[in-house]
């Protein structure tokens, strides 16, 4: 077994919520096959550009019972309804809900494991079946921190909402492993903005995973702005349901960390569902950052467009992966993927490619993807 992994069997062993809401058993399930399937090796396609052999060699700790100090400054320019973690704990000192309006419920998912009700916990007990969903299995095995966001049918919330990790220096390396759930119901809208920051130097590892489910005629605007410090590691990854009429809009920022990972994965089950997602890579020094997209149209006349752009620099290397399925029955679906790239050094790489898999009759579809450098 890798030190990384045993490092996180390790923790498993201590880990305080292991029992709680009745998921003793799915964790120990996610945990098990995790280690039997082992870190992923660069011939397994999902896992071909992302430098894992130096990381499976590393060694971290858990994530401190406490959020660490950062300067409060770093805030200043997030304004509340807001909710704050630091180095994967829920610090409740620099978090504030003021503004939240009736029918919106902002929790920290340590508070609901605390509760104890199954219910409210189960979709931590999701399973994951593929080898190569190690870091999902391993989530599904320690996650004990994170964001529970549920807004009832018919609210619309005219505020932002805003969700803070900051990775800050601490006493070796640490490893938090943080589940999401945003929920809107029928009818429901809500502005949704993610901030990955970075305090100081650090080389800690983050995993997080998100679900979102909306209902029908919701409507989500989401922004994430991964900007982690140097040396950190992130993955990530989001799974999102949409149902008839709902409509996802979405832009990502990867700026920062030494190694980033982030899978969007997106299910149009509803007829008329439509998913914007736009997208920038910046990839400079030696930093290492990969995307991967799964969108699938599964209900008729949905629509998704999509557009990314890289830029690439130094000796860094970027890689992204587009791809769309279009499901037998989905007739009447609109997709659209475009994906450009920029290197700027003779050093850097930026690898991408678009997928387009289609079972569908009547469909409009279209994919394009570019590398070039600037002419001299």
């Amino acid at each position: 077994m890798s030190a990384l992994l045993d490092s996180f069997a390790t923790a498993f062993d201590a880990l305080a919520a292991r029992d709680a809401a009745g998921l003793r058993d799915s964790r120990q399930a996610a945990l098990d096959a995790a280690l039997r399937d082992g870190i992923p090796h660069a011939r397994m396609q999902p896992w071909n550009s992302p430098p894992l052999r130096s990381l499976e060699r590393r060694v971290f700790k858990a994530a401190d019972p406490s959020p660490a100090p950062f300067d409060a400054a770093l805030l200043a320019d997030i304004p509340a309804p807001r909710i704050v973690f630091v180095n994967g704990r829920f610090d409740a000192a620099h978090t504030d809900t003021h503004g939240l309006p009736d029918g919106v419920t902002l929790q920290a998912l340590s508070q609901v494991l605390a509760a104890g009700e199954p219910r409210e916990a189960n979709f931590l007990a999701r399973k994951y079946e593929r080898a190569d969903e190690i870091f999902a299995r391993i989530n599904a095995a320690l996650a004990d921190e994170g964001v529970v966001l549920r807004v009832q049918s018919d609210v619309r919330v005219t505020s932002p909402v805003h969700l803070v990790f900051i990775g800050t220096a601490s006493e070796g390396d640490r490893a938090w492993h943080l589940r999401h759930l945003v929920e809107l119901r029928d009818g429901a809208e809500l502005t949704l903005v993610e901030h990955h920051l970075g305090h100081g130097a650090h080389s800690h590892l983050g995993n997080a995973l998100t679900h979102v489910h909306l209902g029908q005629g919701a409507v989500l605007r989401h922004a994430r702005v991964q900007d982690e410090a140097l040396g950190a590691s992130l993955f990530g990854r989001t799974d999102a349901v949409m149902s008839r009429d709902a409509d996802y809009r979405r832009l990502d920022l990867e700026l920062g960390a030494g190694l980033s990972r982030h899978e969007l994965n997106v299910a149009l089950h509803g007829q008329g569902a439509k998913l914007h997602a736009n997208g920038v890579l910046l990839a400079h020094g030696k930093r290492h950052l990969d995307t991967r997209l799964g969108i699938d149209h599964v209900g008729r006349d949905t629509a998704c467009e999509l557009t990314w752009r890289g830029l690439g620099a130094g000796r860094s290397k970027a890689a992204f992966h587009g791809g769309i399925l279009i499901r037998e029955g989905a007739d009447g679906t609109a997709a659209e993927l475009s994906n450009k790239n920029l290197l700027l050094s003779e050093g850097a790489e930026i690898d991408t490619q678009p997928v387009l898999e289609i079972h569908a009759d009547e469909v409009q579809a279209a994919h394009g993807a570019t590398v070039g450098q600037l002419d001299q």
